[in-house]
């Protein structure tokens, strides 16, 4: 199955888990499983939050990040690929003032 994310419309996503700014997406979701191209602007960011009944995994493929993991900042420059584990806490911020982060992540259910 291809996902077409290349001609797919970006949607954005304002305050995304109590996030500041929006996350703009192109996202898959199956029901149970989701897959997404997402970006970030300058300031934005994705709120922290816990995956009870997921886990998450996010390739930074443009831009740096800084994901807050379990209290921890870890910082993701492009090629570098977070993983969240089920049970675990996240956030993710744009870690520069003049481009955007761009990523891929894949969210499934456990």
């Amino acid at each position: 199955m291809i996902i077409p994310f290349h001609t797919a419309s970006e949607e954005a996503y304002p305050s995304f888990k109590g996030g500041e700014k929006e996350l703009s997406a192109k996202m898959f979701f199956d029901g149970a499983n989701r897959i997404l191209w997402g970006r970030l602007v300058p300031g934005a960011t994705i709120g922290l939050h816990t995956h009870e009944n997921d886990c998450e995994a996010v390739y930074v493929l443009e831009g740096e990040g800084v994901f807050l993991y379990d209290g921890t900042p870890e910082s993701a420059p492009a090629g570098a690929c977070h993983y969240c584990p089920k049970g675990h806490s996240h956030s993710l911020s744009n870690a520069l003032p003049d481009k955007d982060l761009v990523f891929f992540a894949v969210v499934p259910r456990q």
